[in-house]
C-alpha cells in the first residue's frame, strides 16, 4: 500500500519550487503596477512603454503580456489582476460595450469615458494621439484584376475570394458580422489565422483578403492593397491607456505620468517601430526605449526587461544560452503548473476510481463524465475560469486539474477492476477481508496501470500548460506565444523545445517510479 503512494512524493517534489516560481510577495503588494496587453506586436510595445515610463519615474512594475482576447484582458483589468493595459476606443464602444458605431472620435471617447467609469469606475486616459482603425487588405495583383478599389467593390467579388481573418476579427461586431452587415459581404471561404501569420498566407497566395490594422509595420513591406472604407463602417479607434480603479486610487502620480503620453505619437512613427518589433525582430524593450527616447520623455529609461538586443547573427544554441537564466525560470514556473494540478488530481482521481471499483453501476457514467472535460478546448477551459477566479497562476492550476482527472480516474478503476481475479479470491479463500485484498493484493496489481495513467496526464499537462500564458500564468507559453505574435521562429522554439524535453524528463521520472511501485514479479516480466 505505501508504494502506491510514492507517485504522490514525487509530485509533491514536482511541486516543490513554487517558492521560486510563484508570484514572488513583492509582486502581490500594493505597491506594485501591474500591466497587460494583448497577443499583437502593437500592443506589446505600447504595454512596454508605459511600463518603461513608469520604471523611470521610480515605480515597480510586473509585465503580464500577450493575454489573449479584448474579452480576457478586459476581464482581467474587471477583476483587478492587472491595473493598466492599451486599449482603443472603437474597440471599447463594439467589442466591450456592444453598441452601435459611431463616426466622431471625440463623441467616442466622450461616451466611453462616462460609461466604463459609472459602470467600472475604469478611466481612459487622454488619447496617446494616433488611430489604428482596422483595414481590409487584398493582394495587388489580386486587386488589379478585379478592380478592387473599395469594401463594396470587394462585396461584388467575395463569394470567389478565400478570406483570411484573425479570430477576434471573426467573432466581433465591428469585424466581419458588421461588415457583413454592412456592405453584404459574404466570403467564399473564410480561414481563421493569428495575426502575425496572415501577411505570410497572403504573399504566398493561400488567401486573398487579409484584415489587418493600419499601423502595421508589414504594410510597407507587403505588395498589398487597402480597401477604402467608402461607407464609413469603422469607427475611431484611438489608443488610449486604460486605467482600472486601482491604479486610478492609489496611485495618482502615475496616472499622471501616464496622461503625459497624450498626443505625443502619431500614425507613422507607430508604424515605423511597430515595423522594427515585427518585421527587423527587433526586442520590444529596445524599441520602447527608443520610442520614449524619440519622444522626448526620456533618453535613458531604466527597464527591468530582459535586454535583448538585436540577436539575428547570433546561432540558435548561442540566442538560448544567453536566455538561460529566463528560460530556467520560466521552467520552474511550468514545472510547479504541472506538479501542483497533477497532484492534486491524483489526490481526488486515486480514491474516487478505488470506490467506483466497489460500486460498478455507476462507474461508467462518473467517469464518461470527467472524460467530458477532454473535449473542451483548452484554451476554451482556461478562458471559462476566469469569471471565476482571474487572471494568473490559480485559473490555470484549475483547469490543469480538470484535465488531469480523467487519465489517472479512467486507469485506477480500470487497473483495479482488472487485477488478477485468481490472486484477489486466494487472498480471500486465505481468510482477507475485502479491504485486505484491495490494499494489499488488487491495488499493488493494478499499480503499473495506475502509473500509466498518472503519466498520461502529466505528458498531457506539460503540452497544456503552455497555453496558460494567454491567461498570464508564466511558464514555457510565454515564449511561444511571443514568439507567434512576434513571427519569430527562435523565440517559439526556446519555449517550445524545453517543454517538450521537461515532458520526456517527467515521463521519464514517473517510468522509474512505475517500476518501482509495480510488485517484483511483473518487474521482472518486464
Amino acid at each position: 500500500m505505501k508504494k502506491i503512494w510514492l507517485p504522490l512524493s514525487l509530485l509533491l517534489l514536482l511541486a516543490a519550487p513554487r517558492a521560486i516560481a510563484a508570484p514572488s510577495p513583492a509582486e502581490e503588494a500594493t505597491q506594485v503596477i501591474r500591466i497587460g496587453s494583448k497577443p499583437f506586436a502593437e500592443s506589446y510595445l505600447l504595454a512596454e512603454i508605459f511600463a518603461q515610463v513608469l520604471e523611470s519615474e521610480g515605480f515597480e512594475v510586473s509585465r503580464r503580456p500577450g493575454l489573449g482576447s479584448t474579452e480576457i484582458v478586459f476581464g482581467a483589468l474587471r477583476s483587478g489582476d492587472i491595473d493598466l493595459y492599451p486599449e482603443y476606443t472603437g474597440t471599447g464602444l463594439l467589442a466591450i460595450l456592444k453598441e452601435q458605431p459611431q463616426t466622431n472620435p471625440r463623441e467616442v471617447f466622450r461616451h466611453v469615458s462616462q460609461v466604463f467609469e459609472s459602470r467600472w469606475q475604469i478611466h481612459w486616459l487622454p488619447p496617446l494621439g494616433f488611430q489604428n482603425t482596422y483595414a481590409v487588405a487584398v493582394r495587388e495583383d489580386k486587386a488589379e484584376q478585379l478592380h478592387l478599389k473599395t469594401l463594396s467593390d470587394l462585396a461584388r467579388v467575395a463569394p470567389k475570394l478565400v478570406a483570411g481573418l484573425s479570430p477576434d476579427f471573426m467573432g466581433r461586431p465591428d469585424g466581419l458580422p458588421g461588415l457583413s452587415e454592412a456592405y453584404g459581404l459574404h466570403f467564399g471561404k473564410t480561414r481563421p489565422l493569428l495575426q502575425a501569420l496572415k501577411y505570410q498566407a497572403l504573399n504566398q497566395g493561400e488567401v486573398d483578403v487579409i484584415d489587418g490594422y493600419s499601423t502595421d509595420g508589414r504594410l510597407a513591406q507587403a505588395s498589398v492593397r487597402i480597401l477604402e472604407d467608402d461607407k464609413d463602417f469603422f469607427p475611431p479607434y484611438e489608443a488610449v491607456p486604460l486605467v482600472g480603479p486601482r491604479l486610478w486610487k492609489r496611485f495618482p502620480r502615475a496616472v499622471e505620468v501616464l496622461s503625459q503620453l497624450g498626443g505625443r505619437f502619431d500614425a507613422s512613427h507607430m508604424r515605423r517601430w511597430n515595423q522594427r518589433v515585427e518585421v527587423e525582430r527587433e526586442s520590444v524593450s529596445s524599441v520602447a526605449a527608443d520610442a520614449l527616447a524619440e519622444l522626448g520623455l526620456s533618453s535613458a529609461v531604466h527597464t527591468k526587461a530582459e535586454d535583448s538586443e538585436k540577436e539575428q547573427s547570433k546561432s540558435f544554441l548561442a540566442y538560448l544560452w544567453g536566455r538561460r537564466s529566463l528560460l530556467f525560470r520560466l521552467s520552474l514556473r511550468h514545472l510547479f503548473l504541472v506538479g501542483v494540478s497533477l497532484l492534486a488530481a491524483v489526490l481526488l482521481a486515486l480514491p474516487a476510481g478505488l470506490a467506483l471499483e466497489r460500486a460498478p453501476r455507476f462507474a461508467e457514467g462518473v467517469i464518461r463524465g470527467a472524460g467530458v472535460l477532454q473535449t473542451l478546448p483548452s484554451i476554451a477551459l482556461l478562458a471559462f475560469m476566469i469569471p471565476l477566479l482571474g487572471i494568473g497562476v490559480v485559473p490555470a492550476l484549475a483547469a490543469l486539474f480538470l484535465y488531469s482527472l480523467y487519465p489517472v480516474l479512467r486507469n485506477t478503476y480500470t487497473g483495479v477492476r482488472d487485477a488478477d481475479d485468481e490472486a484477489a479470491r486466494a487472498a480471500t479463500a486465505l481468510g482477507m477481508t475485502p479491504l485486505q485484498v484491495l490494499r494489499q493484493v488488487r491495488l499493488p496489481l493494478a499499480a503499473p496501470v495506475i502509473m500509466a495513467g498518472i503519466r498520461t496526464a502529466a505528458v498531457i499537462n506539460v503540452g497544456t500548460a503552455t497555453l496558460a500564458a494567454f491567461i498570464g500564468a508564466g511558464g514555457l507559453g510565454d515564449p511561444i506565444v511571443s514568439g507567434l505574435t512576434l513571427s519569430d521562429t527562435r523565440m517559439i522554439l526556446s519555449g517550445a523545445l524545453p517543454a517538450a524535453l521537461l515532458a520526456l524528463i517527467v515521463d521519464g521520472l514517473l517510468a522509474l517510479v512505475e517500476r518501482f511501485v509495480a510488485p517484483r514479479g511483473l518487474r521482472a516480466e518486464s
